[in-house]
């Protein structure tokens, strides 16, 4: 058995970097106990790829293995052309209900859920409904918390948990112990939305209900944990400046992975162009005062870091529904005075460093008082401008429509360097009009 488990962990460990030949010739030296736990274990893009690296004689014991919402998520991975050949392997029942849940999008509620759930009738006695999800919870084992009470119809009537069911007398009907308050999610509903109802209600499943309340299945917490990953890589990767990834990262080829990056970082480098206009428009300026251009990396850097810093709070805030679009002033006024604090934090932090330099090297000129002065009400209305830019951007996102991740760190910090400039030169003009310049 140790050498059994250790193999298991062996392979487990080593499979994001193995080929598919290493992968398959390692699965096929496991034990089918362990293969089939190994299996279960894999992520939906690996389990198509192993089924169909897998001898043809060998795929459908494993596709028979999968749960009918498991099984969806491998056909939806597959190459286009295997998907009939995969379905054809399934039984005919499953096959339909398969179909069914392929009828919904990938990132819907009904795309999620699992058709199979414990059903009871409302006229049956307490000790029937116990004896019948005994006898059918070996088809059951991932959706067995609560049973569901349904009509003939499938309409949902309500819902009764095991532990109700076994501390209640045996003659009651199962009517008389469900519960009609039942939580939820219409067929269509968004997955990241679906991911919010479990949160609120602190669930371990919900029914998927269609628009005369008719029950077509059921999502578990443990779908969700998959979505909520998924999501928060998504926008993770939103974040960063980049296109979100369909996989591993050591699984992306490398041309794919390329591809992903580059159309971000080509629109971030146009505009960072513009910071070069910006530099060339105040030419003259700099000429004349050259120390300004010591300043300038300081000053677009900690604009673009306020922004960035305020961008993700807001974003982040807004997918987990702590903030919405008629929270917007709220934002923004919170982001002002946080933008001023931190704005007058830098600035006295920029001037102690410049008073220090000066009295140690004399390095700024005669006029160094009034270029601290420029520095320090430069990093207080950079900061601010930042942090201003960084959280509206989101909102304006969201009001038309678009991911609120977009408003990726990069892009703000490129949208901040510009104009920061702008801000920064404009006051040089005003303090050292007369002096430097």
């Amino acid at each position: 058995m140790p050498e059994k488990t250790f193999a298991f962990s062996e392979l487990y460990e080593a499979w994001p970097v193995l080929s598919i030949s290493e992968r398959v010739e390692g699965f096929e030296l496991l034990q089918r106990d362990d293969a089939e736990e190994f299996f279960l274990q894999l992520s939906p893009p690996d389990q198509a790829q192993m089924i169909l690296a897998l001898p043809p004689g060998e795929r459908r014991l494993w596709m028979r293995l999968l749960a009918p919402d498991e099984a969806v998520d491998v056909i939806q991975e597959a190459p286009a052309e295997e998907r009939e050949a995969l379905l054809l392997l399934l039984d005919e029942p499953t096959r339909r209900e398969i179909k069914g849940l392929l009828d919904y999008a990938e990132d819907q509620a009904g795309g999620l859920m699992n058709p199979h759930y414990a059903r009871l009738r409302p006229d049956m006695t307490v000790d029937e409904g116990i004896s019948y999800l005994r006898k059918d919870a070996r088809n059951r084992t991932e959706t067995v918390y609560y049973a569901y009470v349904v009509e003939s119809d499938q309409r949902l009537l309500g819902v009764a948990s095991f532990r109700d069911l076994f501390a209640t007398h045996g003659d009651k009907l199962v009517q008389e112990v469900m519960r009609t308050d039942v939580v939820t999610a219409p067929e269509h509903m968004d997955q990241e939305a679906l991911s919010h109802l479990f949160v609120r209600h602190n669930l371990q499943m919900i029914p998927i209900v269609d628009s005369d309340r008719r029950i077509k299945g059921v999502v578990t917490l443990d779908d969700i944990v998959d979505v909520v990953q998924e999501e928060a890589t998504e926008d993770i990767h939103k974040i960063g400046g980049m296109e979100a990834l369909e996989g591993p990262y050591l699984q992306i080829p490398l041309f794919r992975m390329v591809q992903k990056r580059a159309g971000w970082l080509a629109a971030l480098f146009l505009g960072e162009m513009l910071t070069a206009t910006a530099m060339g428009h105040f030419e003259a300026e700099i000429a004349r005062a050259v120390v300004l251009a010591l300043f300038v990396p300081l000053i677009i850097s900690s604009g673009g870091n306020s922004g960035s810093q305020a961008s993700t709070l807001v974003i982040r805030a807004m997918a987990l529904g702590e903030v919405g679009l008629r929270d917007w002033w709220r934002v923004i006024r919170r982001e002002l005075a946080t933008g001023l604090a931190l704005g007058s934090i830098l600035a006295a932090i920029g001037l102690a460093r410049i008073l220090l330099w000066q009295g140690l090297f004399h390095v700024y000129g005669e006029y160094y008082l009034l270029v601290a002065l420029t520095v320090s009400l430069s990093l207080i209305g950079v900061v601010l401008w930042g942090t201003i830019a960084g959280s509206i951007l989101p909102f304006i996102l969201r009001l038309f429509g678009f991911d609120p991740a977009s408003a990726s760190a990069p892009f703000v910090a490129t949208l901040v360097d510009v104009t920061g400039l702008v801000i920064y030169f404009s006051v040089a003009e005003m303090v050292l009009r007369g002096t430097l310049l």
